[in-house]
C-alpha cells in the first residue's frame, strides 16, 4: 500500500534507531526520502543505496539539525534535488542524563539546542515551501519523558516538553495553510541506543510500569509517523500521540 505515493519527506537523524525505521517505512510506502546523519557516513550511504533499489529516490545528507546554517543549507539542497517537501520529521536528539545538581551549563545547553533548537531550525526553514504549496505535515519526535518528567532527566524532559508546546503553537499558526503539526511521544523503545532497557533488574523495573508488559519497537513508532504523514490523518493537528504501551495512563 503506497500511502505516501508522490510525497517527498525529510527525516533528521534518519540513519539509525527510530529515524531509520521511519525512513524505511516511508520509502516502503512510496515516498522519496532525504535523511540526515552526523557520524556514520558509510552506514548512511549504505542505507540510501539499499532503499534506492526500491525505485524511490533516497539520499543521505550530512547535516547537523542543531545548526541553523546547516538546516538552511539542507532545505535549499533538498528543494533543488527533490523539487518539493511534503513531510518533515524532526527526529534528531541526544540525552545527557544526570541529577540536576550535577548537570553543568554546557550539558544543559547542548541537550536543549540539539533536541529543541533543531526543531526550530528545521521548522523555520521547512514552512516556507510548505506555505507556498499550501500543504504539509510536520512530525516532531518528543518523548513520554516530556509528558511525565523523570528524575535524572531534567534537560531531556525540558527539551521534549518544549517540543510539545512548539508543536501545538505551530499547528495553530499554520492550520489555515493546510499544514499539520503533530508530535509523537515514544515510551521505552528498543534501539541500539537503549540496549540498557533489557539488562538485569532495570528491565523488570521498566516493564513493571508498562501495561502492555513489553518494550516497544522502532517500527511501531514508524507506523505512527506513517499515519501522521499520510492523508489518513488529514483532520489531525496539534496532537501528541503517546506510543508507550500505556505507560502514560
Amino acid at each position: 500500500m503506497d500511502l505516501l505515493k508522490d510525497k517527498v519527506a525529510i527525516v533528521t537523524g534518519g540513519s539509525r534507531g527510530i529515524g531509520e525505521a521511519i525512513t524505511r517505512k516511508f520509502v516502503a510506502n512510496g515516498a522519496d526520502v532525504a535523511f540526515t546523519y552526523l557520524s556514520s557516513e558509510d552506514k548512511a550511504n549504505a542505507l540510501a543505496n539499499e532503499l534506492s533499489a526500491s525505485g524511490q529516490k533516497v539520499k543521505a545528507y550530512k547535516s547537523n539539525a542543531a545548526s541553523y546554517e546547516d538546516s538552511e543549507s539542507l532545505i535549499d539542497q533538498v528543494m533543488k534535488e527533490f523539487g518539493k517537501i511534503d513531510i518533515c520529521v524532526n527526529n534528531a536528539g541526544i540525552s545527557r542524563d544526570n541529577l540536576l545538581l550535577r548537570v553543568g551549563e554546557e550539558q544543559w545547553n547542548e541537550v536543549i539546542q540539539t533536541n529543541l533548537g533543531s526543531v526550530y531550525n528545521m521548522t523555520k526553514q521547512i514552512i516556507r515551501p510548505m506555505i507556498k504549496a499550501r500543504s504539509g505535515s510536520i512530525i516532531n519526535i518528543s518523548s513520554i519523558i516530556g509528558v511525565r518528567g523523570n528524575a535524572g532527566q531534567s534537560s531531556y524532559a525540558a527539551s521534549k516538553a518544549g517540543i510539545i508546546g512548539f508543536t501545538k503553537s505551530i499547528a495553530a499558526e499554520l492550520g489555515g495553510r493546510n499544514i499539520r503539526s503533530n508530535a509523537i511521544a515514544p515510551g521505552f523503545i528498543e534501539t541500539d541506543m537503549t540496549h540498557y532497557l533489557g539488562e538485569g533488574d532495570n528491565a523488570k523495573t521498566y516493564l513493571s510500569k508498562i501495561p502492555l508488559a513489553r518494550f516497544g519497537t522502532a517500527e511501531e513508532v514508524a507506523n505512527v509517523a506513517l499515519f501522521l504523514a499520510s492523508d489518513l490523518s488529514s483532520y489531525i493537528t496539534g496532537q501528541v500521540i503517546c506510543t508507550c504501551g500505556g505507560l502514560n495512563m
